[in-house]
């Protein structure tokens, strides 16, 4: 009897003790898709989705994400929406039909100048929705590092 509660109760144990070990706390909270630094710079990837934000998703959602008649207002709705629903939402489309209205999102998945900058759009969203970039065009931002360089032209070409 002590042998199977053993080779059944260890594992489990051992878990417990696997998950109870202290970790940094980047590793404990949910780490945030922007920077901002004290005086009001914003890292590359932030003003870059300011940039691809108000490039091709404010025409429906509104200047800054705070909606319009088209569309709803995306500093709010990042307060909910996880990245990986927002991600599902941009490439794929959705389409929402009541006895009232019919609302569609158009799908964004082949589109390059959204789908290459869409974890910046994000970024710039998040920032906006947790409050702590306000509206209009970052007045500081970081330069624009190698590997942004790279990744833009990994994914549009050129």
């Amino acid at each position: 009897m002590l042998m199977k509660f053993i080779r059944y109760v260890a594992p489990l144990l051992a878990v417990f003790a696997i998950s109870s070990i202290d970790l940094p706390a980047a590793a404990q909270d949910e780490e945030k898709p922007y920077k901002i630094a004290e005086d009001g710079t914003v890292d590359w990837y932030t003003y870059s989705g300011f940039r691809r934000y108000h490039a091709d998703c404010h025409v429906c959602h509104g200047p800054d994400g705070l909606g319009s008649s088209f569309g709803p207002a995306l500093v709010e709705s990042l307060k909910t929406l996880k990245y990986e629903d927002f991600l599902e939402v941009v490439t794929n489309g959705r389409k929402n039909v009541s006895t009232s209205s019919e609302k569609v999102m158009p799908s964004f998945g082949l589109n390059p100048n959204v789908m290459c900058f869409v974890d910046d759009i994000y970024a710039y969203l998040k920032a906006r929705s947790d409050g702590v970039l306000p509206r209009g065009r970052p007045e500081k931002h970081a330069d624009k590092p190698p590997e942004a360089q790279e990744r833009d032209t990994a994914c549009l070409g050129g």
